[in-house]
Protein backbone atom coordinates (compact mmCIF):
# COMPACT_ATOMS: atom_id res chain seq x y z
CA UNK A 1 0.00 0.00 0.00
CA UNK A 2 1.25 3.48 -0.88
CA UNK A 3 -0.18 6.58 0.84
CA UNK A 4 0.40 10.28 0.31
CA UNK A 5 -0.31 12.67 3.21
CA UNK A 6 -0.56 16.44 3.42
CA UNK A 7 -0.63 17.91 6.90
CA UNK A 8 0.12 20.98 9.01
CA UNK A 9 1.97 19.17 11.83
CA UNK A 10 4.71 21.79 12.30
CA UNK A 11 7.01 22.43 15.28
CA UNK A 12 6.00 25.17 17.71
CA UNK A 13 7.65 26.01 21.06
CA UNK A 14 6.11 28.38 23.61
CA UNK A 15 8.15 29.90 26.46
CA UNK A 16 5.96 31.46 29.18
CA UNK A 17 7.14 33.63 32.09
CA UNK A 18 5.30 35.47 34.83
CA UNK A 19 2.01 35.06 36.62
CA UNK A 20 -1.38 34.61 34.97
CA UNK A 21 -2.07 38.32 35.42
CA UNK A 22 1.26 39.35 33.87
CA UNK A 23 2.15 36.54 31.47
CA UNK A 24 4.85 36.99 28.81
CA UNK A 25 5.00 34.46 25.99
CA UNK A 26 7.53 33.87 23.22
CA UNK A 27 6.46 31.52 20.43
CA UNK A 28 9.12 29.96 18.21
CA UNK A 29 7.95 28.47 14.90
CA UNK A 30 9.49 27.30 11.66
CA UNK A 31 8.79 28.86 8.28
CA UNK A 32 6.85 25.84 7.02
CA UNK A 33 3.09 25.58 7.24
CA UNK A 34 2.47 22.39 5.25
CA UNK A 35 4.44 19.18 4.90
CA UNK A 36 4.07 16.18 2.61
CA UNK A 37 4.61 12.52 3.49
CA UNK A 38 5.00 9.35 1.47
CA UNK A 39 4.28 6.02 3.20
CA UNK A 40 4.85 2.47 2.04
CA UNK A 41 3.19 -0.38 3.97
CA UNK A 42 3.55 -4.15 3.65
CA UNK A 43 2.09 -6.62 6.16
CA UNK A 44 3.26 -5.48 9.62
CA UNK A 45 5.85 -2.91 8.45
CA UNK A 46 5.14 0.77 7.68
CA UNK A 47 7.76 3.32 6.56
CA UNK A 48 7.17 7.07 6.13
CA UNK A 49 9.33 9.96 4.96
CA UNK A 50 8.14 13.57 5.43
CA UNK A 51 9.45 16.94 4.31
CA UNK A 52 8.23 20.51 3.72
CA UNK A 53 8.09 21.32 -0.04
CA UNK A 54 9.13 24.87 -0.98
CA UNK A 55 6.37 25.30 -3.54
CA UNK A 56 3.56 25.17 -0.96
CA UNK A 57 2.13 28.50 0.10
CA UNK A 58 3.37 29.39 3.59
CA UNK A 59 6.60 27.40 3.17
CA UNK A 60 8.60 30.03 1.31
CA UNK A 61 8.38 33.41 3.10
CA UNK A 62 12.16 33.27 3.58
CA UNK A 63 12.87 36.99 3.37
CA UNK A 64 10.82 37.88 6.44
CA UNK A 65 10.79 34.62 8.42
CA UNK A 66 14.06 33.02 7.38
CA UNK A 67 14.85 29.72 5.75
CA UNK A 68 13.56 26.59 7.49
CA UNK A 69 13.97 22.89 6.75
CA UNK A 70 12.04 19.86 7.98
CA UNK A 71 12.62 16.11 7.49
CA UNK A 72 11.12 13.14 9.31
CA UNK A 73 11.80 9.41 8.87
CA UNK A 74 9.43 7.06 10.68
CA UNK A 75 9.06 3.26 10.91
CA UNK A 76 6.21 1.33 12.51
CA UNK A 77 5.98 -2.39 13.26
CA UNK A 78 2.76 -4.19 14.24
CA UNK A 79 3.66 -7.57 15.83
CA UNK A 80 0.48 -9.10 17.28
CA UNK A 81 -1.07 -6.56 19.72
CA UNK A 82 2.10 -4.45 20.00
CA UNK A 83 2.92 -1.31 18.01
CA UNK A 84 6.56 -0.25 17.86
CA UNK A 85 7.47 3.15 16.39
CA UNK A 86 10.97 4.46 15.66
CA UNK A 87 11.72 7.88 14.12
CA UNK A 88 14.31 10.54 13.36
CA UNK A 89 13.32 14.20 12.95
CA UNK A 90 15.53 17.13 11.88
CA UNK A 91 14.21 20.72 12.04
CA UNK A 92 16.27 23.87 11.42
CA UNK A 93 15.52 27.60 11.16
CA UNK A 94 13.07 29.25 13.59
CA UNK A 95 11.52 32.70 13.99
CA UNK A 96 9.52 34.46 16.71
CA UNK A 97 5.90 34.15 15.61
CA UNK A 98 4.22 36.51 18.10
CA UNK A 99 6.28 39.65 17.38
CA UNK A 100 3.26 41.91 17.93
CA UNK A 101 3.18 40.81 21.60
CA UNK A 102 6.86 41.65 22.11
CA UNK A 103 7.25 44.89 20.12
CA UNK A 104 4.44 47.48 20.32
CA UNK A 105 3.72 48.94 16.90
CA UNK A 106 5.15 45.97 15.01
CA UNK A 107 3.25 45.48 11.71
CA UNK A 108 2.70 41.95 10.41
CA UNK A 109 2.60 42.91 6.71
CA UNK A 110 5.59 45.25 6.88
CA UNK A 111 8.17 44.46 9.54
CA UNK A 112 10.55 41.49 9.60
CA UNK A 113 10.52 38.79 12.25
CA UNK A 114 13.36 38.04 14.64
CA UNK A 115 15.02 34.94 13.20
CA UNK A 116 17.19 32.12 14.53
CA UNK A 117 18.48 30.56 11.29
CA UNK A 118 21.02 28.30 13.03
CA UNK A 119 18.67 26.91 15.68
CA UNK A 120 18.43 23.19 14.96
CA UNK A 121 16.43 20.45 16.71
CA UNK A 122 17.31 16.80 16.06
CA UNK A 123 15.27 14.03 17.67
CA UNK A 124 15.83 10.27 17.79
CA UNK A 125 12.80 8.66 19.36
CA UNK A 126 10.22 5.94 19.56
CA UNK A 127 7.19 4.54 21.34
CA UNK A 128 5.95 1.11 22.38
CA UNK A 129 2.19 0.49 22.64
CA UNK A 130 0.06 -2.48 23.65
CA UNK A 131 -3.61 -2.91 22.70
CA UNK A 132 -5.54 -4.28 25.69
CA UNK A 133 -8.61 -5.47 23.76
CA UNK A 134 -7.80 -8.35 21.44
CA UNK A 135 -10.43 -7.65 18.78
CA UNK A 136 -9.58 -3.95 18.39
CA UNK A 137 -7.37 -2.89 15.47
CA UNK A 138 -5.29 0.24 16.06
CA UNK A 139 -3.51 -0.53 12.79
CA UNK A 140 -6.76 0.29 10.95
CA UNK A 141 -6.45 3.86 12.28
CA UNK A 142 -2.68 4.36 11.94
CA UNK A 143 -2.14 2.95 8.46
CA UNK A 144 -5.56 1.66 7.29
CA UNK A 145 -3.83 -1.71 6.87
CA UNK A 146 -6.67 -3.67 8.47
CA UNK A 147 -10.47 -3.54 8.61
CA UNK A 148 -12.46 -3.08 11.79
CA UNK A 149 -15.67 -4.94 11.01
CA UNK A 150 -17.64 -3.88 14.11
CA UNK A 151 -17.45 -0.76 16.24
CA UNK A 152 -14.97 -1.29 19.06
CA UNK A 153 -12.85 0.66 21.51
CA UNK A 154 -9.81 -0.14 23.62
CA UNK A 155 -7.49 1.28 26.23
CA UNK A 156 -3.92 1.49 24.93
CA UNK A 157 -1.02 2.03 27.38
CA UNK A 158 2.24 3.14 25.79
CA UNK A 159 5.75 4.30 26.59
CA UNK A 160 7.48 7.07 24.63
CA UNK A 161 11.14 8.02 24.70
CA UNK A 162 13.52 10.24 22.75
CA UNK A 163 16.93 11.84 22.67
CA UNK A 164 16.86 15.44 21.41
CA UNK A 165 19.74 17.76 20.51
CA UNK A 166 19.18 21.55 20.45
CA UNK A 167 22.03 23.46 18.81
CA UNK A 168 22.36 27.14 17.94
CA UNK A 169 24.91 29.80 16.94
CA UNK A 170 24.43 33.49 17.84
CA UNK A 171 27.13 36.07 17.08
CA UNK A 172 29.64 33.27 16.50
CA UNK A 173 28.99 31.68 19.91
CA UNK A 174 27.76 28.09 19.80
CA UNK A 175 25.47 26.42 22.30
CA UNK A 176 24.21 22.88 22.53
CA UNK A 177 21.68 21.21 24.79
CA UNK A 178 20.95 17.49 25.10
CA UNK A 179 17.57 16.28 26.31
CA UNK A 180 16.52 12.78 27.36
CA UNK A 181 12.77 12.32 27.57
CA UNK A 182 10.57 9.43 28.58
CA UNK A 183 6.91 9.09 29.46
CA UNK A 184 4.21 6.62 30.52
CA UNK A 185 0.83 7.22 28.91
CA UNK A 186 -2.65 5.77 28.64
CA UNK A 187 -5.11 6.44 25.84
CA UNK A 188 -8.58 5.39 24.78
CA UNK A 189 -9.26 4.79 21.09
CA UNK A 190 -12.67 4.08 19.59
CA UNK A 191 -13.39 2.99 16.03
CA UNK A 192 -17.00 3.66 15.07
CA UNK A 193 -17.86 1.75 11.88
CA UNK A 194 -20.75 3.78 10.45
CA UNK A 195 -20.79 1.89 7.12
CA UNK A 196 -18.99 -1.09 5.62
CA UNK A 197 -16.14 1.06 4.30
CA UNK A 198 -16.47 4.25 6.36
CA UNK A 199 -15.35 4.83 9.95
CA UNK A 200 -15.04 7.66 12.48
CA UNK A 201 -12.43 7.27 15.22
CA UNK A 202 -11.86 9.68 18.16
CA UNK A 203 -9.07 9.23 20.72
CA UNK A 204 -7.62 10.89 23.81
CA UNK A 205 -4.36 10.22 25.70
CA UNK A 206 -2.79 11.52 28.91
CA UNK A 207 0.62 10.90 30.42
CA UNK A 208 3.48 12.00 32.65
CA UNK A 209 7.20 11.63 32.25
CA UNK A 210 10.65 12.93 32.95
CA UNK A 211 13.09 15.21 31.16
CA UNK A 212 16.83 15.29 31.77
CA UNK A 213 18.85 18.09 30.16
CA UNK A 214 22.56 18.75 29.77
CA UNK A 215 23.67 22.20 28.53
CA UNK A 216 26.96 23.85 27.57
CA UNK A 217 27.71 27.32 26.21
CA UNK A 218 30.75 28.47 24.23
CA UNK A 219 32.34 31.43 25.99
CA UNK A 220 33.66 34.54 24.21
CA UNK A 221 37.24 33.27 24.50
CA UNK A 222 36.27 30.11 22.60
CA UNK A 223 36.37 27.76 25.60
CA UNK A 224 33.43 25.66 26.75
CA UNK A 225 31.43 26.85 29.71
CA UNK A 226 30.53 24.72 32.73
CA UNK A 227 28.14 21.85 32.16
CA UNK A 228 24.64 22.40 33.52
CA UNK A 229 22.29 19.49 34.30
CA UNK A 230 18.59 19.79 35.09
CA UNK A 231 15.66 17.43 35.67
CA UNK A 232 11.97 18.15 35.11
CA UNK A 233 8.60 16.43 35.32
CA UNK A 234 6.58 16.67 32.11
CA UNK A 235 2.85 16.48 31.47
CA UNK A 236 1.53 15.30 28.10
CA UNK A 237 -1.74 15.06 26.29
CA UNK A 238 -3.03 14.31 22.81
CA UNK A 239 -6.29 13.71 21.05
CA UNK A 240 -7.98 13.79 17.72
CA UNK A 241 -10.58 12.58 15.29
CA UNK A 242 -10.12 10.41 12.20
CA UNK A 243 -12.63 10.00 9.37
CA UNK A 244 -11.79 7.53 6.62
CA UNK A 245 -12.95 5.48 3.64
CA UNK A 246 -11.30 2.08 3.11
CA UNK A 247 -11.82 -0.28 0.15
CA UNK A 248 -9.93 -3.15 -1.49
CA UNK A 249 -7.92 -0.74 -3.65
CA UNK A 250 -8.47 2.89 -2.67
CA UNK A 251 -8.42 4.63 0.70
CA UNK A 252 -8.69 8.26 1.69
CA UNK A 253 -9.64 10.37 4.66
CA UNK A 254 -8.69 13.12 7.06
CA UNK A 255 -7.55 13.65 10.63
CA UNK A 256 -7.58 16.50 13.13
CA UNK A 257 -5.06 16.00 15.94
CA UNK A 258 -3.46 17.90 18.79
CA UNK A 259 -0.36 17.20 20.87
CA UNK A 260 0.82 19.09 23.93
CA UNK A 261 3.84 18.73 26.22
CA UNK A 262 4.69 21.12 29.06
CA UNK A 263 7.09 21.39 31.97
CA UNK A 264 8.02 24.07 34.54
CA UNK A 265 11.57 25.23 33.81
CA UNK A 266 11.69 27.35 36.95
CA UNK A 267 9.29 29.25 39.19
CA UNK A 268 6.73 31.14 37.04
CA UNK A 269 8.39 29.83 33.85
CA UNK A 270 6.85 27.17 31.59
CA UNK A 271 8.01 25.63 28.32
CA UNK A 272 5.44 24.08 25.98
CA UNK A 273 5.73 22.16 22.71
CA UNK A 274 2.24 22.30 21.20
CA UNK A 275 0.76 21.58 17.83
CA UNK A 276 -2.74 21.25 16.44
CA UNK A 277 -2.86 20.00 12.89
CA UNK A 278 -5.04 18.65 10.12
CA UNK A 279 -4.06 15.83 7.79
CA UNK A 280 -5.41 14.58 4.46
CA UNK A 281 -4.35 11.27 2.92
CA UNK A 282 -5.04 9.15 -0.14
CA UNK A 283 -3.69 5.68 -0.83
CA UNK A 284 -3.75 2.72 -3.20
CA UNK A 285 -3.18 -1.01 -2.68
CA UNK A 286 -1.53 -3.23 -5.28
CA UNK A 287 0.05 -6.70 -5.38
CA UNK A 288 3.60 -6.62 -3.96
CA UNK A 289 6.60 -7.18 -6.25
CA UNK A 290 7.64 -10.84 -6.27
CA UNK A 291 11.09 -10.02 -4.89
CA UNK A 292 9.53 -8.24 -1.88
CA UNK A 293 7.09 -11.05 -1.18
CA UNK A 294 9.76 -13.76 -1.54
CA UNK A 295 12.29 -12.04 0.75
CA UNK A 296 9.66 -11.16 3.34
CA UNK A 297 8.50 -14.79 3.48
CA UNK A 298 12.09 -15.89 4.05
CA UNK A 299 12.44 -13.40 6.91
CA UNK A 300 9.14 -14.52 8.40
CA UNK A 301 10.37 -18.11 8.66
CA UNK A 302 13.35 -16.92 10.70
CA UNK A 303 11.40 -14.30 12.68
CA UNK A 304 7.85 -15.73 13.21
CA UNK A 305 6.56 -12.49 14.80
CA UNK A 306 6.75 -10.85 11.34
Amino acid sequence: MIRVNLDTNIENYTFSEGSKENLNETILSINNKTKASLSVDYKIISATVSYAPRFFSGNNDNERKGNSSYTDFRFRFFPERFIQTLYYKNVKGFYIENMQDLLPGWQKDRDPYIKFPDLRVQTFGGSTSYILKKDFSLKSLYTQGEWQKKSKGSWVPFLDYDFTIFSNTIDGLKSKEYQYNFGANIGYFYNWVIAEKVNIAPFLTLGFGGKFTSFKDTLENGSRGPKQNEQYITAKGSGGLHIGYNSDRFLFGGKLNFNATAYDEKENSTVENNNTYGLLYIGYRFPPPKVVERNYNKMQKKIPVL
